[in-house]
């Protein structure tokens, strides 16, 4: 079978399984809604968490660094692509994890790839939450440490596996979200910060949806809760509204970081217009508390309509609002439904979530007001028929199985 015919044939057996994705295309900025295919939609799946990503301040730092900085850094940071916009992007972002040192990826996805493969290696152990995101699965694979997979939130599992599984590794390692993408619950970073310490390991954490929404001045949930991680790993695509990411640590890991990251030392340097957008939105995140109560007084408005709706929505406080249909094409002709009536939500299937638990990730904007969501809300009420919910039906909310995704 030749390249090409074994691309249709798998591309075949997606669309057969109802997995088979084609990004729609947004003819506008990214605000409270989007226009999609012609259509001006209320957008319920962005992680836009603050509504910075459209703020007039952030462009104007970009379109100032481009005037004053040029469109490209022209090769990777290891050769001429440091430029003073990348180092003064790694002090802000630091700071606002109260971390030492930082250093600046072209995305989350590379920090997480590029962050475990330097730091751990043969001979090492990583203990990783089964459900951490697909970038630190890769960056645990591509590290070539041994790695044990505890089940979902189980601390009692990592506690027992880190008492066997300890002794075989020279370094430890427990990785994890702190806010987990697709369920938006929250892990118990006090008790795993406990266990490392007890076990010699370090803690690594993904604030990828933590960042800017918790903690002060919106540094993170670690912040929030007062733990101090080896590592951690945050992103600017979402709260912070521009692109990018970085790793943050003491000085000492960061430089290993930058030197043995292949991601980064292989990569040509982020736009310094993108390294001046990290700073500015530092500041305007330092200064949106206001934002954060609204976005997360939002989701908690929508968890409560959803589930006197009917629809099953699992308990939480962050502002990813999942919506379990668990068959994919339920959940397809549920969110097609919606956009119908005026809403934008995507529907998430496998492998981006288990097999059997496809849902609906509903995500407001601290930009959207209370009579838009409710608009929206008319809509879920409109289409619940199609969900397969009866009339008066209010299910309990379902826990999500504990297994890893691809």
């Amino acid at each position: 079978m030749s390249l090409l015919d074994a691309a249709r044939h798998r591309l075949e057996a997606l669309a057969q399984a109802g997995l088979l994705r084609t990004p729609p295309e947004i003819t506008s900025p990214q605000g409270p809604f989007v226009t999609v295919d012609g259509r001006r939609l209320l957008c319920l799946c962005s992680n836009n968490y603050l509504g910075l990503a459209d703020d007039p301040r952030l462009v104007e730092s970009l379109q100032r660094s481009l005037t004053q900085d040029g469109a490209g850094a022209g090769a990777s940071r290891l050769i001429s692509g440091t430029m003073s916009a990348h180092r003064a992007a790694e002090r802000a972002l630091a700071d606002l994890v109260a971390l030492p040192a930082a250093l600046f990826f072209a995305s989350g996805y590379a920090a997480n790839v590029g962050a475990l493969q330097a730091l751990c290696g043969p001979g090492d152990v990583i203990f990783s939450d089964a459900l951490n995101h697909a970038s630190l699965i890769d960056g645990c694979r591509l590290s070539r440490a041994r790695v044990v997979v505890f089940p979902h939130g189980d601390l009692g599992a990592l506690a027992d596996l880190l008492r066997s599984e300890r002794p075989l590794g020279a370094q430890a390692v427990i990785v994890t979200e702190t806010i987990f993408s697709m369920d938006g619950d929250v892990a118990d970073l006090r008790a795993l910060r406990a266990l490392a310490d007890a076990h010699d390991a370090a803690l690594f954490v993904d604030e990828a949806h933590a960042l800017g929404v918790f903690g002060p001045q919106g540094g993170g949930y670690a912040r929030a809760v007062g733990v101090v991680p080896d590592v951690l790993v945050g992103t600017l695509g979402k709260a912070l509204g521009t692109a990018g990411a970085f790793v943050a640590a003491a000085p000492e890991l960061v430089r290993l970081v930058e030197n043995r990251a292949r991601s980064f030392v292989f990569s040509t340097a982020t736009p310094p217009s993108l390294a001046a957008a990290a700073v500015t939105a530092t500041e305007l995140v330092r200064d949106a508390d206001a934002r954060r109560a609204t976005l997360l007084s939002h989701a908690a408005h929508l968890r409560q309509r959803l589930r006197a709706l009917g629809y099953a929505v699992p308990d939480g406080s962050t502002p990813i609002v999942p919506v379990l249909l668990g068959d994919p094409a339920t959940t397809v002709a549920v969110a097609t439904a919606l956009r119908a009536h005026g809403s934008f939500v995507q529907a998430i299937r496998p492998p981006t979530v288990p097999t059997g638990t496809s849902r609906l990730r509903v995500v407001p904007m601290a930009t959207h007001t209370r009579a838009q969501l409710d608009e929206a809300l008319e809509g879920f009420a409109a289409v619940r028929e199609l969900a397969g919910i009866r009339p008066g039906a209010a299910p309990s909310a379902p826990r999500t199985p504990d297994e890893e995704r691809p």
